[in-house]
């Protein structure tokens, strides 16, 4: 039976892997300027959107109250219908009385559902003063809504406008970095990964510039200085931790 070969993964050099490391950096610090180039832009669309879903709950929220004292004001005045119904017939019945008990009676009926009529009107009010404050909060929160959406949809059009700016470089970019990490240590791109976020400019990979550290320009001792030329090993600045190298592994050329 056939047995498939097992591609083997080839050990980089020193030499070979700082040449990776810088131009892993350079190509992230390239994907790090489009970032820029967006700005806040990514996280305020984000924000808007989740504003606006909250403003939409807060106003269907508000529907549901509006519609709920609507709905006691038709109870309340149902019942204002009905105890006025009771009244006339309670005054025509007194109208055939017998007696002063049965009199008594009746008035006393007329003058309970004039109470009844008191209480609906004055819930009517109450409820109407409360629907008109779930109105006036309906309209602030569609107002806020309608300009929050204004904002997204101009934040919208701005980032879409810098992404189909930037779309092909970027993917051409990741591409190149995840070339750039390919056959690098495991260990060697936890830290340089680490060293990235540690640092706002993202730079974990640095050169060295008149005898200093290319990323927190503190001073590089002489003979690490020297060693660092040698290329025999990954030197890191002792001061920030990022990884050091010469001009020659960086390609740049003094004049």
């Amino acid at each position: 039976m056939a047995t498939k070969a097992k591609k083997e993964t080839k050990e980089l050099t020193v030499i070979e892997t700082l040449t990776q490391l810088y131009s892993l950096q350079t190509v992230d610090s390239q994907i790090d300027a489009i970032e820029i180039m967006k700005g806040e832009l990514p996280i305020e669309v984000s924000d808007l959107e989740d504003e606006l879903v909250g403003l939409n709950t807060r106003i269907a929220r508000l529907d549901e109250n509006i519609a709920e004292f609507d709905e006691k004001i038709s109870k309340h005045k149902a019942n204002i219908k009905e105890a006025e119904a009771l009244i006339l017939k309670y005054e025509k019945q007194l109208d055939n009385v017998k007696n002063n008990r049965e009199y008594d009676a009746l008035t006393k009926e007329i003058e309970l559902q004039k109470l009844e009529i008191q209480l609906s009107e004055k819930k009517i009010k109450e409820s109407a003063a409360l629907k008109e404050m779930k109105i006036n909060a309906k309209a602030t929160s569609t107002e806020k809504l309608d300009a929050r959406q204004n904002d997204l949809e101009t934040k919208k059009v701005e980032l879409e406008k810098i992404i189909k700016k930037t779309e092909k470089e970027e993917k051409k970019l990741n591409k190149a970095a995840a070339t750039a990490r390919e056959g690098l240590e495991e260990r060697i791109l936890k830290s340089y990964d680490k060293i990235r976020t540690s640092y706002r400019n993202g730079l974990a990979v640095a050169t060295v510039e008149r005898g200093a550290c290319g990323g927190c320009f503190n001073r590089i001792p002489p003979q690490m200085q020297i060693e660092i030329t040698q290329r025999k090993r990954v030197i890191a600045c002792e001061h920030c931790g990022r990884v050091l190298v010469d001009n020659v592994t960086a390609g740049i050329t003094e004049e």
